[in-house]
């Protein structure tokens, strides 16, 4: 006969605690191994093998780049020496060594953001509306490069910025994604209780997730893309659509920037338009990961934590002991009904999404089990304080 009063057991001890104690006494036991291979966790091994994974995708890249770049390189190439032989024979009195040293001028000069070419009514890299931009750009990481502070003051005051702004951004950033996820946990609210009978939790989850994908892409990348296109004379749609998403990805490459071509109408506000662009673009940006890092069928980063080592274990661990309460021999194969009712199922790697929308069992907040478990013989026998006549019993 086996009685287990109140025996109460929290998810927050197994995932804390690396032994669980048995239920029937006060023996414990080690968890199983079942995720170590060779003496290594899990994710260890992951972690491993990963770099490798990562050194062929590099390398990939740079066959793939190179292949596709260097004959145009080659091409772009020949044809301005092919300008530079028909400048010569136009001016032969100028030497070529001097041509070469002006050109070389114009280069380096044109690398730390002096663009030498433009009309003399174009305006300076450092006017209001173009700093506005640069700072923009510094303490979002995006970093275009194209214009660099050239004093030794500028670049000291450029790093004292940044360490200062680009954490200012990072809580603006976070602020202001913590106040979308409310109408964004709406929608999955509504999607829930209209599609719930219908489909499964994680097919509403990436529904949700393409929902807010495709108000990204619509608002912050093909709308912008034809915005930037009607302005920037030099730009094709691709070419826009290109700049936006290397802006908004914080890649930042530079090749593309808004407002730099001659004579640009209005350049001050135009900059300064960008600048809220890409910091509304960036919050939307960080909404869109945020919802796809709360569905832990996605996040395939948090094998290689080390929390997924300790979830597989204290998971193990439980599973096991409610296989044992559930299907043991003391029980007579009859799973008590408040264990059928109150099973929880613990969501790992919770730290990756703040949670909006899920429940607390989603969650793997800390929850309480009472089990509690008699055996028939205990039921059918009576009591020794009991004095009520057998047939008056129910």
């Amino acid at each position: 006969m086996v009685v287990i009063q109140s025996a109460e057991v929290t998810l927050a001890q197994r995932r804390t605690d690396d032994r669980l104690p048995l239920l029937s006494g006060g023996r414990y036991r080690e968890p199983p191994l079942r995720h170590l291979w060779l003496g290594l966790q899990r994710s260890s091994w992951f972690l491993m093998v990963y770099p490798v994974v990562f050194v062929i995708y590099l390398s990939l890249g740079a066959f793939v780049f190179g292949s596709m770049e260097q004959p145009v390189e080659r091409q772009f190439h020949l044809e301005i020496r092919n300008r530079i032989e028909k400048f010569l024979l136009k001016y032969p009195i100028l030497p070529e060594q001097e041509l070469d040293a002006l050109l070389m001028d114009v280069v380096r000069a044109t690398n730390r953001g002096v663009a030498v070419t433009r009309n003399v009514s174009s305006e300076p890299n450092w006017s209001f509306g173009q700093s506005f931009f640069f700072a923009g750009t510094v303490v979002t990481t995006i970093g275009y490069g194209h214009v660099t502070p050239l004093s030794e003051g500028g670049k000291i005051f450029c790093i004292v910025y940044a360490l200062i702004g680009i954490p200012m951004t990072l809580m603006l950033l976070t602020a202001l994604v913590d106040r979308l996820m409310v109408p964004s946990t709406w929608l999955l609210r509504y999607l829930n209780a209209k599609l719930g009978h219908l489909y499964q939790p994680f097919n509403i989850r990436v529904f949700h997730l393409l929902v807010i994908a495709t108000i990204l892409v619509v608002f912050f990348f093909l709308v912008p893309a034809g915005v930037f296109n009607m302005l920037e004379p030099d730009w094709n749609y691709l070419d826009s659509i290109y700049y936006c998403f290397i802006s908004l990805t914080t890649i930042g490459l530079g090749d593309y920037i808004p407002g730099d071509s001659p004579n640009q109408p209005l350049r001050p506000l135009y900059k300064i338009g960008t600048t809220v662009y890409l910091l509304i673009g960036l919050v939307f940006m960080v909404l869109t990961l945020t919802v796809f890092y709360e569905i832990p069928q996605l996040n395939v980063g948090s094998v290689f934590l080390l929390k997924s080592d300790e979830y597989l274990t204290n998971a193990s661990t439980y599973d096991s002991e409610k296989a044992r309460i559930q299907g043991g021999p003391s029980l007579g194969g009859v799973m008590p009904s408040s264990l059928g009712s109150s099973t929880t199922s613990a969501v790992p790697f919770g730290s990756y999404g703040a949670g909006y929308g899920a429940t607390e069992e989603e969650l793997g907040r800390p929850s309480r089990q009472i089990v509690r478990v008699k055996s028939r013989r205990e039921e059918d026998s009576p009591s020794p304080e009991d004095t009520t006549p057998v047939h008056a019993r129910p």
